[in-house]
């Protein structure tokens, strides 16, 4: 589920603390790098500005440091989780149901398409 200002997703893998860091560098370059060809300059200068407490190798800082896992330990604590992620839009008063949230898996876990395939 993606917001304007965070995402959040449920995924599995051997090292999933290797494959989150890497989804972040790869899509921080490739947001950074669309920004300056666009000549997004106050977007860059916020992201300028947040990297100046974290960072010295790079420019600019786009994901918050770290990474927040939460390993689910069973059927109800993933049904928490999904009810979670997917009532945000809802909470924020984006849209009256979480399954009209474009950028969310929750239509998918009605029966119906989302924007991309997911295993539910």
């Amino acid at each position: 589920m993606i917001l304007e200002n965070h995402l959040h997703f449920i995924a599995q893998a051997p090292e999933l603390d290797k494959c989150v860091a890497g989804f972040k560098a790869y899509t921080a370059r490739r947001i950074i790098d669309q920004l300056q060809r666009q000549k997004a300059e106050r977007l860059l200068q916020r992201l300028h500005f947040a990297k100046a407490a974290h960072k010295r190798d790079r420019e600019y800082q786009f994901w918050q440091e770290g990474v927040h896992a939460e390993m689910i330990l069973n059927e109800a604590m993933m049904r928490q989780k999904l009810d979670y992620i997917h009532a945000n839009p809802v909470k924020r008063g984006y849209v009256n149901l979480p399954q009209h949230w474009r950028y969310s898996s929750a239509a998918n876990y009605e029966g119906l398409a989302g924007l991309m395939e997911i295993d539910v």
